[in-house]
């Protein structure tokens, strides 16, 4: 018989940012740390087009903010997740931040590796650690996370695509620049397809700030869209023929902006953040 005990709650602190400038949340970041002196890796793996470039630019925005110790930590074709400077350096980290770029490369090269053993594990049990993640790089650490779906034609059957991500948060499929790139379709069709999922969009430079035993709390300029078709009356997936309309009845929709935040396990909104 499985074992149905809860798990319990990270202690980590989880960061994610829907993209766009992302000034906010290093700043977000670097306020968090208990010693901005701490080691700070940036993994750009969802970067195809000049990785050490966008390193070097976090680390010159986080030097600004009085934090000095800033690293471009690789993975990738040529820097294997699981190399034993690489996992070392991992181990040693108050924070990672994933980049942008192609949420895909991400559990292309993470999952089944030590890495992600090592980054789930300091996550779940280690008070201070703090990992964040922008565009791609939020989109990942759900446990699944949307890779295709374009406008209007995300309402028709088999438009939209959806692969597992690296589970840092269960239960959850996100989205990015939810809002800029209208992107509400393509996450009402992933929730009715996986109605067990609480779907959640983030506009750009808006996000959500998880820490143990409290409620996601939003912050950033814009907001943060949350999408449950848990209690629908009626939804006509899965087994809809390719190109056919979808149809879901009851879902529920929130539009929560900073300050207001949600506890993602028993799907409630709080209003003030209380």
């Amino acid at each position: 018989m499985p074992d149905a005990s809860p798990v319990a709650a990270p202690l980590g602190t989880l960061a994610v940012l829907g993209g766009g400038d992302d000034d906010p949340l290093l700043t977000l970041l670097a306020g968090l740390l208990p010693d901005r002196n701490l080691p700070i890796e940036v993994l750009t793996t969802a970067s195809r087009r000049q990785p050490a470039r966008t390193a070097a630019a976090y680390a010159h925005s986080w030097n600004q903010l009085g934090c000095p110790h800033v690293r471009h930590l690789q993975v990738n074709e040529d820097h294997p997740a699981d190399d034993p400077a690489t996992l070392t350096r991992l181990r040693r980290a108050a924070l990672v931040l994933m980049s942008g770029g192609d949420q895909e490369r991400l559990t292309d090269f993470l999952l089944g590796t030590e890495f992600l053993t090592i980054l789930k594990q300091k996550y779940q049990t280690e008070a201070g650690f703090i990992l964040a993640g922008t565009s791609a790089g939020a989109s990942a650490v759900a446990e699944y996370m949307l890779v295709n779906g374009h406008g209007w034609r995300s309402l028709l059957g088999g438009r939209i695509e959806v692969k597992p991500g690296l589970n840092l948060l269960p239960g959850v499929l996100l989205d990015q620049h939810f809002a800029e790139r209208g992107r509400y379709a393509r996450l009402m069709h992933a929730v009715l397809a996986q109605p067990a999922l609480l779907g959640i969009g983030l506009s750009e430079e808006t996000g959500l700030l998880i820490r143990s035993g409290q409620p996601a709390q939003v912050f950033g300029e814009e907001a943060v869209v949350v999408i449950d078709a848990a209690q629908a009356t009626h939804n006509n997936l899965p087994g809809l023929p390719d190109g056919a309309v979808i149809s879901g009845h009851g879902l529920q929709l929130h539009v929560l902006v900073a300050g207001q935040a949600i506890d993602i396990a028993g799907r409630k909104v709080r209003p003030g953040g209380a």
